[in-house]
């Protein structure tokens, strides 16, 4: 089994498309579609990347990442953000925890070569 790879996005679509994608690279994928058991999720899963939209049912995205990088056990585990609001990029650059930022929609090679740039930078 590859790196595990936690993905967090309330739309079916797009985590079916990311899910294959990434399965097709070798990772291990799980699929939250909402905030609130993001956290319980990582705890039993702990994985090396967290891939996440901004805008989820329950708790946002930004939300997460504060509550995250507050926990001694997760925060070491780099983000990847993904947001339909181009706006929302701001909020997320001066986190050092996010490794990258994808305004939907974007580009699967794109995305998978910022997938493995930010799983190098963890080890």
């Amino acid at each position: 089994m590859g790196e595990k790879i936690l993905l967090v996005d309330d739309d079916p679509d797009i985590t079916n498309l990311l899910q294959g994608e990434l399965e097709k690279q070798g990772y291990q994928v799980k699929v939250c579609d909402g905030g609130e058991e993001v956290i319980a999720v990582m705890r039993s899963f702990m994985p090396e990347l967290l891939i996440m939209d901004v805008m989820l049912p329950g708790i946002d995205g930004y939300s997460l990442t504060n509550q995250i990088g507050e926990d001694p056990e997760l925060c070491g585990i780099p983000l990847i953000i993904m947001s339909a609001l181009t706006t929302s990029r701001s909020m997320f650059e001066t986190m050092p925890r996010v490794a990258a930022f994808f305004s939907k929609p974007f580009s699967n090679e794109d995305f998978i070569e910022a997938v493995k740039n930010a799983l190098a930078k963890k080890e």
